[in-house]
């Protein structure tokens, strides 16, 4: 199933978050959405999965279906998980019922087993730790918890907002890998993330967005090679006049 979203805006009383944003992703895909903080990646997330605050337009199609306004369990049951920043696990439940939890929805539970078997063996420490209370866990446990429990759902899309945010860099590579290896599930995964060199290096395709609005697409290994992305993002030196306009151009 694809995930279309075609000029979504987000507004909070007078704040725009997003004009007009418009993007795609499909099925076995890793999209990575790069911004500085403040540039609304997380609005369009919090949007798609029918949690944001703001008002909202436009429309958030998966195969047809528009999502738009729809409550967070009907986005669930048609096929989208958000894993958000922070992780949101339920701290004080173990493992197990944080995986659980997660296959909740109808179009889950027919698959439970078999998507269990998956997360177990993504994240085979989990098994380990299935009576763990998921508060005591390190860092990249919980982030395991969050992802599993996300997967449990039974997704054609998976979100994920910042989710190396804490980790260590053995940790968050890991992390990565595990992503690549979801992808290889047939799973299209949205991603909004710090770390552009490691995120660019496993996803397919990326955009740019600034003060709420697409400044650029491009194939994934384009944009590393790009001087104004490596510049703005990947740490290549001091963004001039001619790299930010030559960035509307990815």
């Amino acid at each position: 199933m694809m995930l279309t979203i075609e000029n979504l805006t987000v507004s909070y009383g007078l704040h725009r978050a997003l004009g007009g944003v418009s993007l795609t992703v499909s099925p076995g895909e890793i999209v990575v959405m790069l911004g500085a903080n403040g540039a609304g990646k997380s609005s369009l997330l919090r949007a798609v999965a029918g949690i944001c605050e703001g008002d909202t337009s436009g429309r958030i199609d998966l195969s047809g279906k528009d999502l738009l306004s729809r409550k967070p369990d009907e986005i669930v049951e048609a096929g989208i998980a958000f894993v958000p920043e922070g992780r949101g696990i339920f701290g004080d439940l173990s493992v197990w019922e944080n995986l659980m939890l997660g296959a909740y929805s109808q179009r889950a539970r027919a698959a439970k087993q078999d998507n269990l078997a998956a997360v177990l063996e993504l994240f085979p420490k989990l098994a380990e730790r299935k009576t763990q209370i998921a508060r005591t866990m390190s860092g990249g446990e919980q982030q395991m918890v969050a992802i599993g429990r996300a997967m449990m759902s039974n997704p054609e899309i998976l979100m994920l907002d910042e989710p190396s945010l804490g980790l260590s860099p053995l940790l968050s590579k890991e992390l990565f890998g595990n992503l690549s290896k979801i992808r290889a599930t047939g799973m299209g995964v949205l991603l909004v993330e710090q770390n552009a060199k490691q995120s660019l290096a496993i996803a397919d395709r990326g955009y740019l967005i600034e003060n709420g609005e697409i400044t650029g697409e491009n194939a994934a290994q384009a944009m590393l090679n790009d001087p104004a992305v490596q510049a703005a993002y990947l740490g290549g030196g001091a963004q001039t006049e001619h790299t930010q306009k030559e960035r509307t151009n990815v």
